[in-house]
């Protein structure tokens, strides 16, 4: 299997005067809108042929993946378990539309086995996300032995796909 991970573009919840008053499933900006733009023609003009695209269920994931299948003419596959860190409950469901939750004031590798989100019963922790995470990528290995994938998702979760690759334990 051939796999390229690619990070949304540029979203609102990125910018550095974002008001993060909790969790929110924000659309791309018009520079990630460029951004997503630019990556769809490189990767329809430089990468091997792609056989399935997958993407985050998250806005600016999915908007970054639909640059992508135009370029490419391929459908989206979405999956919730790449999703960014902290939209999902220890159960692996996604938090739902307009819930909003709020992060832990420190950083999951420095507690993995604390929630992320406190103030959500039942929210992930950083081992919760790792499992949710390495899940999907077991089950893309097993299902897609001899194809190329690209994978469109967030910053942690290609973070997370690193450790896995390179047994990268909990305290980083």
């Amino acid at each position: 299997m051939h796999l390229y991970i690619i990070r949304h573009g540029e979203s609102f919840i990125n910018l550095p005067d974002w008001v993060n008053d909790g969790n929110h499933d924000t659309a791309l900006t018009p520079r990630g809108h460029q951004q997503a733009e630019a990556a769809a023609a490189w990767i329809r003009d430089y990468l091997l042929p792609i056989d399935y695209i997958y993407s985050s269920t998250m806005r600016r994931a999915r908007e970054t993946a639909d640059y992508v299948a135009r370029a490419l003419e391929k459908p989206v596959r979405f999956d919730d378990r790449i999703r960014e860190i902290g939209n999902n409950y220890m159960d692996h469901r996604p938090v739902e539309p307009g819930e909003s939750t709020s992060y832990a004031d420190f950083w999951a590798s420095q507690r993995p086995f604390a929630n992320i989100t406190p103030g959500t019963e039942g929210g992930e922790t950083m081992m919760h996300f790792r499992t949710r995470v390495g899940l999907f990528l077991a089950d893309m290995v097993e299902r897609h032995v001899d194809e190329v994938l690209i994978i469109v998702c967030h910053g942690f979760v290609v973070d997370m796909f690193l450790d896995l690759v390179y047994n990268v334990g909990a305290y980083r």
